[in-house]
């Protein structure tokens, strides 16, 4: 089926591509992308999958993000907080335009985007069927956490990642965990970027083995 052109509707530019299968894969692009980045590996991820692509609506030094930064790895929580919920908001709405709404939604974000989907499992603002989070941090933490019990979550951190400092992976899968998710938690001899077809070999395979898709 044929990708819908970039669309400002519904809130966000964004791009949507109908899929064969079930699964819709909701892909958070990092600082500097766009709806375009993260299409490609969203379709090595799971073939048939619907995509949904927004474009994050907050501009620093002219590049995309999905929330606002005070400085490297300091963030805003109130602007986090105000765009988990709209991002959120998008979402629900995009499932009644497209269709989805009663099929299982994964969540793929990469640095800023694994940023802002952690903040929405964090918040509760959106609970989706699971998450794949690359090289992510702890976005919050908030007084209560949310009830992820049985959730799926696939964390991949790089051990030479020079933007996420040590130890953040293990720290948000435990929060994760905390809240009942089930966490598997990935490590690549790698940097902040992607390590190559073996670490999405490697996510590939996790997905299609909890959502067979």
């Amino acid at each position: 089926m044929a990708m819908r052109r970039s669309s400002a509707d519904l809130g966000f530019i964004h791009r949507f591509k109908p899929g064969k299968g079930n699964l819709t894969l909701l892909l958070l692009h990092g600082t500097g992308g766009d709806e375009e980045d993260l299409l490609a590996l969203g379709t090595a991820l799971a073939p048939d999958a619907s995509l949904l692509s927004p474009r994050g609506k907050v501009t620093e030094n002219g590049m995309p993000r999905f929330f606002r930064r005070l400085a490297e790895g300091v963030f805003d929580l109130e602007d986090l907080k105000f765009r988990s919920e709209e991002l959120a908001d998008f979402v629900k709405a995009a499932s009644v335009r497209y269709g989805f709404e009663s099929k299982p939604v994964v969540l793929v974000g990469y640095s800023n985007g694994a940023n802002i989907a952690a903040g929405m499992l964090l918040a509760g603002s959106l609970l989706p069927a699971g998450a794949l989070l690359f090289r992510p941090m702890v976005p919050l933490r908030p007084e209560e956490l949310p009830d992820l019990k049985g959730m799926p979550v696939f964390i991949s951190a790089g051990r030479f990642d020079q933007v996420v400092p040590p130890g953040e992976a293990e720290r948000l899968a435990r929060l994760l965990g905390d809240a009942g998710a089930e966490v598997t938690l990935n490590w690549e001899n790698g940097t902040h970027a992607l390590a190559g077809q073996g670490e999405v070999k490697k996510a590939a395979s996790w997905l299609l083995q909890n959502f067979g898709s």
